[in-house]
């Protein structure tokens, strides 16, 4: 086991590139566009898993009398990940057990504690941002999203990043730095704002009951992926509309696919152009669509002509709930 820091995030980083590598994790991503699945990582190894309402801690690792994991159920769908995949780390590196509160899972600090000497809570750190976070994975992002990497300083756009990466927003600011995709100075600057912030920038005049959802901001660069999100979550869909060719969206595809629309708004793109596209901002939120697949079409409604679409699978199913997870639970249903 590591005796220092640097070493310590150095083999939890190197434990995490193997796993992901043996489970074949980036050819998957890659053709499904969903995040790395930590639950389904841990269903594939036939390490048990359990979902309990935990007093005071994150998540459990016990490696006898056999291994396995238990995470709570009190926390957002990006801890609940996060919380396993450090769980994971301590399994992939053969630790002692341990109970694991925040202390243990969001730690940040180069230095162990004395308990820590080994430095055991360290690598697992590190093993759960490397899983989850890999540096192709954020590359990838960037390039589906058209984002540069001096993009990445902007919170709105570290923000976007995170939820795509199923990831809380902290934890994807310090894997960017991490990754020497921004500076120590810039990742202060992104955590200097809070991702409520960055929900209220993007709803404009819309407030939900509460912020405890993701906000996603959808364009047609989002074409044929996969959102993987919560059931609080909300979207934020801009897409150019060509109206005055007599093209819309048509919106009723949202209610058949479970969505229902809160804002509804047209801006221009081009003030001084005649006849340009407007862009179209739908605010929309879940209201029976756990698991499924969005189809909009833009299209002249009395001939149908389309000139464009947008088309990607969904699961708001989250965050996990008691018992076996989501991913468990649908291979046992599959196996039935």
């Amino acid at each position: 086991m590591a005796d220092n820091y640097a070493s310590a995030v150095r083999a939890g980083t190197m434990a995490a590139g193997r796993m992901l590598r043996d489970l074949g994790v980036r050819e998957l991503v890659e053709s499904s566009g969903e995040p790395v699945d930590v639950f389904g990582a841990i269903y594939q190894l036939g390490l048990p898993l359990m979902l309990r309402p935990l007093q005071g801690l994150l998540g459990v690792f016990l490696p006898a009398p056999m291994p396995g994991i238990l995470v709570t159920t009190e926390r957002p769908m990006s801890i609940q990940r996060f919380t396993a995949a450090h769980e994971l780390g301590h399994f992939a590196m053969g630790h002692r057990p341990s109970l694991d509160d925040e202390n243990n899972i969001l730690r940040r600090a180069p230095l162990a504690r004395a308990q820590d000497i080994e430095f055991q809570e360290t690598e697992a750190d590190a093993f759960a941002t490397a899983f989850m976070m890999p540096r192709w994975l954020v590359i990838l992002h960037c390039q589906r999203q058209g984002w540069r990497t001096d993009d990445l300083i902007h919170p709105a756009i570290a923000y976007q990043l995170s939820v795509r990466l199923g990831a809380s927003y902290e934890a994807t600011c310090r894997s960017l730095e991490r990754h020497n995709l921004i500076t120590g100075a810039q990742r202060q600057r992104l955590l200097s704002v809070k991702p409520r912030e960055l929900k209220v920038a993007l709803l404009g005049d819309y407030q939900p009951p509460n912020y405890r959802g993701d906000v996603w901001r959808l364009t047609a660069r989002d074409q044929g992926g996969h959102i993987a999100g919560s059931r609080n979550d909300l979207f934020v869909l801009q897409l150019e509309e060509r109206s005055s060719a007599g093209y819309v969206w048509n919106v009723d595809q949202l209610a058949a696919s479970g969505f229902a629309i809160v804002r509804d708004q047209r801006e221009a793109i081009d003030d001084e152009g005649i006849g340009n596209p407007v862009l179209r901002k739908l605010t929309v939120e879940p209201v029976d669509a756990p698991r499924g697949h969005l189809r909009m079409d833009e299209r002249r409604p009395w001939s149908g002509d389309a000139a464009g679409s947008l088309d990607f699978e969904f699961d708001l199913s989250g965050p996990e709930e008691a018992g076996l997870s989501r991913f468990e639970r649908r291979r046992i249903l599959e196996e039935l």
